[in-house]
């Protein structure tokens, strides 16, 4: 199997994350002007709101038939038809001539991101052995980060030229991930893993609590980060700290390239020091972070609380999806699609908790809910099993077949 040097990963994985850098470089332009745009239609909050969440609630709902897709045409033809499918939609965004046309069309954007999000991470499992999960986790979220990073500057050009100009980049951006993903990832024969691992069944999955607790750490982990911290943290500097809109924007810069920085590190603590101990690590200090920050007196200390919880993200972000991988085998379609389910579902639950404790209880309060959903997941990550770590230092590798 061709590995690339360094790293000595399968291809695949340095592909994965040259796709996932071109998707969030898109999301990342689309992002900041999709409520502007929708409030262009002389819609209220709850609207521009709606058109936010319908991307999220298509991929929970579309999630659990991705494993019947991947088994029928296998994870590349299902990723690139996926990347197509939001593309097309993205570009018809632009185009759209009423409120219902943009809802509907961005909620179809939801039907193939979850049809790429599963395939992805679906081959990423399969492709690369249990000893180097967590490092291939890294590379292939290092590459959201980057390309979460670089959109907004970029959409902030855009939509200078035009506030449609950015879904046409977006789609632009996928129609080329799309086609990476096509030309350069393998067919499944040719794709084979290092060690080939048995099928195991779901029922044992589910009853596996490495698989339990993955589950509720990236429950907790949608719940607190895209749910909680988006959507609360920048509300909290502007009416609480009286900062201006743009610190929580340099905020959470700061704390993206932390996060960027620690993948790497957490990456190899999870594949040599152990998924358990990651993961208990990652929840803790996730879980005191999203505590401390509605209490922060000022944007500095908040800046740094963030910057910790981006550590943590580091954490939860590769050692939760290498746990899945251990506990599925090799074939982890459906495990993968329930594993990511979980994350929508607490994206999509978690600010509308969040905002209803905020304006009836507090910020502090709202932030607190999402550290207890942090706790019970570090607290799943306890009960599992204590294994010895899965490889010693790195040797040595070149490009080889094999």
């Amino acid at each position: 199997m061709k590995r690339f040097a360094v790293s000595g990963m399968p291809r695949e994985v340095l592909v994965l994350g040259v796709i996932a850098f071109c998707v969030m470089v898109g999301f990342g332009v689309v992002l900041p002007v999709l409520p502007v745009f929708a409030r262009s239609f002389g819609v209220g909050n709850f609207e521009v709101g709606a058109v936010v969440s319908a991307f999220a609630l298509m991929r929970l709902i579309c999630s659990p038939f991705c494993p019947r897709l991947i088994s029928m045409l296998g994870e590349r033809v299902v990723l690139g038809v996926g990347m197509f499918i939001v593309a097309i939609s993205s570009g018809l965004v632009a185009l759209a001539q009423d409120y219902p046309q943009l809802l509907i069309l961005r909620a179809a954007g939801g039907i193939g991101s979850a049809m790429f999000t599963v395939s992805a991470m679906t081959l990423l499992l399969r492709v690369v052995a249990p000893d180097r999960r967590g490092r291939a986790t890294g590379i292939y979220q290092g590459g959201f980060l980057l390309g979460g990073m670089a959109g907004p500057a970029v959409g902030g050009v855009l939509a200078t030229i035009s506030i449609t100009a950015p879904f046409l980049f977006y789609a632009g951006t996928l129609i080329a991930a799309g086609t990476v993903g096509l030309l350069l990832l393998r067919a499944p024969e040719q794709a084979a893993p290092e060690r080939a691992e048995a099928p195991i069944p779901f029922r044992r999955v589910l009853a596996d609590r490495r698989y339990q607790a993955a589950c509720l750490t990236n429950l907790a982990q949608g719940w607190s980060s895209f749910g909680v911290r988006s959507s609360l943290v920048p509300v909290l500097v502007v009416e609480v700290l009286h900062g201006k809109p743009s610190w929580t924007g340099i905020a959470f810069a700061c704390a993206s390239v932390v996060q960027t920085i620690a993948l790497g590190p957490a990456g190899r603590f999870t594949d040599t020091v152990g998924r358990r101990p990651a993961m208990i690590t990652g929840g803790v200090i996730a879980c005191a972070a999203i505590v401390l920050v509605p209490i922060a007196p000022n944007i500095w200390l908040l800046g740094a609380i963030l910057c910790g919880y981006g550590v943590a993200a580091a954490f939860l972000g590769t050692a939760p999806a290498a746990a899945v991988g251990d506990a599925a085998g090799g074939r982890a379609g459906r495990p993968v699609a329930i594993f990511s389910m979980c994350s929508d579902i607490g994206a999509i639950v978690g600010p509308l908790v969040a905002g209803l404790l905020a304006d009836r209880v507090s910020y502090p309060a709202a932030f607190l809910a999402g550290g207890l959903l942090l706790a019970v997941g570090f607290l799943a990550a306890i009960r599992m099993p204590r294994e010895a770590p899965l490889v010693v230092p790195d040797r040595p590798e070149v490009d080889s077949a094999s």
